[in-house]
């Protein structure tokens, strides 16, 4: 089946304003090659450069960029009953792939980090200090956390698992190398870029605060009375 330039770009224009799809143009374009090949239609395309903005996630007019092939050109439909059997399944795979890449309340965390920092005694002296954390999904709304760190005469091991619930999350954490845990309560937002949180147990409270904007973040996590009551971190995706 042939489209006119007419009707691929009124097609496109409809689909960009009735479909929520969040994805991107390469997204949109492996989930919906995938589906057509499935049932039978081998699509052919050609994206142009002008057709994705600097984050790519301009639509609008993709499907004037799409030319459809039936594998069966004597199937009988005319260009009508095609383009409509096109663009409702182009509209239920794009919820379907929607569907698939919606982020998550922690999002932004995931994957394995690393980086240095300082953190300050409580006699005054300032160290240095290397950090890795790690970062995983455990469900839909919650993630688990591996943070290690270690100076030249101080280290800890910081496990943790936490919880996403209308704009709270709370959890549980451990520190190995001092065998100490407890809980976790606070605050998470725009997909886990900004997360603040208190860290409790008996004798000991934290106050953690993360900022993450894209490959890049910041930890500082400050407990008065302790040890170490200042530690800054900034650290870099891998």
């Amino acid at each position: 089946m042939n489209l006119s330039a007419s009707e691929r770009d009124r097609l496109g224009v409809a689909w960009s304003q009735r479909t929520p799809f969040a994805g991107s143009i390469p997204e949109v374009l492996r989930c919906f090659g995938t589906t057509m090949k499935e049932i039978g239609i081998r699509p052919d395309w050609r994206v142009s450069r002008q057709s994705a903005t600097s984050d790519g996630r301009t639509h609008k007019g993709v499907i004037s960029m799409l030319k459809f092939q039936f594998l069966q050109s004597n199937t009988g439909l005319n260009r009508a009953i095609a383009g409509a059997a096109v663009g409702g399944l182009l509209l239920a795979v794009a919820g379907a792939c929607d569907a698939r890449s919606e982020p998550g309340p922690f999002s932004a965390l995931n994957g394995s980090w690393s980086g240095a920092g300082t953190i300050k005694k409580s006699n005054g002296v300032s160290e240095r200090i290397r950090c890795r954390s790690a970062f995983e999904p455990a469900g839909a709304a919650s993630v688990s956390l591996h943070l290690r760190c270690a100076s030249d005469s101080y280290n800890f091991d910081l496990t943790a698992g936490v919880a996403y619930q209308g704009g709270s999350i709370s959890g549980s954490w451990q520190e190995a190398t001092r065998n100490l845990g407890g809980g976790i309560s606070g605050s998470s937002a725009s997909d886990g870029r900004q997360v603040q949180v208190v860290a409790q147990t008996i004798g000991v409270t934290s106050n953690i605060t993360l900022i993450t904007r894209g490959n890049r973040q910041s930890v500082s996590i400050t407990t008065p009375g302790a040890e170490v009551p200042e530690i800054t971190v900034s650290l870099q995706r891998k």
